[in-house]
């Protein structure tokens, strides 16, 4: 029977020696716990395989002392059995696997393959073997996407959840939060760059992150000018495009229709407009009711511009105290009830409540 290579869950390659009684060039999938079970019943020699011969870089990451060599790409990485495993159940469980000897090693190191990005080992390395990175407020993109990635797919279980937790702190659950933001439409523990947020919302839902999505979404429409701008590419600092897939772009174009069409309704943030002023406690009636014409005046000739979740500034303004309080108090309850709806208006889930993280 020949030697096969198995696929496994987390999709590492892993070259056991002895049969299978299967076609060598089909894929299986098993959990990582079980691999253990699998070579050990494989007892008959390897065949030889033929392998496709690429240059191989070095990483900057290569320890003399190391004790395994990963590969990704063409990209080797020589690290420690001792930290990969103290960090990676996934990792754990594979170095108890038989090695046979007739696997490939570098430098006296047995060779992982990983079908991953080069770029995204490093980064996941970095981290684990500089601490202090992590501590740093703000993290390159790059880095926080591939903790995501990798430490879902081989759980490095700290590196994901302090790499959601970013994406979290600058996409919050609750209103108060979101206002907490010294900026909410900058990220502060995400280095920023431009089409960040694309990024984000692609990042988040192909990994499963839920709750950070209707924050995200809402962003995007915040800084879109226009729903054309929705279906255009981004160019981001380093040259490439970037776009919402079409899940996403479904997405941002109902909730933006609807954010559009509630905003200014009676219990939505705009809606004083039309509503609550002059109220029945008014001290200055004849001067609110002109007042309020003027500021309908100036609303109805952008009717359709964005409000969404804006808070009211009443700057120099002629409205009594009352009204001006009345007001206030009106724009506040408005928010609350569109930060309420919207996962509804971005068609994820119900309510806030009902989102939950597939982690």
């Amino acid at each position: 029977m020949p030697n096969c290579e198995r696929v496994i869950d987390a999709s590492v390659r892993w070259r056991f020696a002895g049969g299978w009684d299967m076609a060598e060039d089909k894929e299986y999938r098993l959990s990582s716990r079980s691999i253990l079970q699998v070579a050990l019943a494989m007892t008959s020699p390897p065949a030889k395989r033929q392998r496709t011969e690429i240059a191989i870089t070095r990483s900057e990451i290569w320890y003399q002392d190391g004790s395994v060599v990963l590969q990704a790409q063409d990209t080797q990485f020589r690290v420690h059995w001792s930290l990969l495993s103290q960090n990676s159940s996934f990792f754990r469980d594979m170095q108890s696997l038989p090695q046979p000897p007739e696997e490939p090693t570098v430098d006296g190191c047995h060779l992982i393959e990983l079908p991953d990005d080069a770029i995204d080992v490093k980064w996941v390395l970095k981290a684990l073997y500089t601490p202090s990175f992590l501590a740093q407020t703000a993290l390159p993109f790059a880095a926080v996407a591939a903790h995501i990635r990798l430490g879902r797919k081989y759980d490095f279980r700290e590196l994901l959840d302090l790499a959601v937790s970013r994406l979290i702190y600058e996409h919050p659950t609750t209103l108060e939060e979101y206002d907490a933001l010294v900026n909410p439409y900058q990220s502060t523990r995400i280095i920023p760059h431009r089409g960040i947020e694309l990024d984000i919302v692609t990042l988040a839902r192909k990994n499963d992150i839920l709750c950070v999505l209707p924050c995200a979404y809402y962003r995007v429409l915040r800084q879109a000018t226009s729903a054309d701008s929705l279906f255009k590419y981004v160019k981001t600092d380093d040259g490439t495009q970037v776009s919402l897939a079409l899940v996403d772009l479904r997405r941002c174009v109902s909730g933006r229709e609807k954010i559009l069409d509630v905003q200014s309704k009676s219990g939505y943030p705009s809606g004083w407009h039309r509503h609550y002023v002059p109220g029945p406690n008014c001290t200055g009636l004849e001067r609110c009711v002109e007042t309020r014409e003027k500021y309908l005046c100036a609303y109805l000739d952008t009717l359709t511009s964005w409000r969404g979740l804006k808070k009211v500034k009443l700057t120099n303004t002629r409205f009594c105290a009352v009204c001006q309080q009345d007001i206030v108090e009106s724009n506040a309850a408005g928010r609350r009830r569109m930060w309420d709806e919207l996962p509804g208006m971005f068609n994820i889930a119900p309510s806030w409540g009902e989102l939950k993280n597939e982690l």
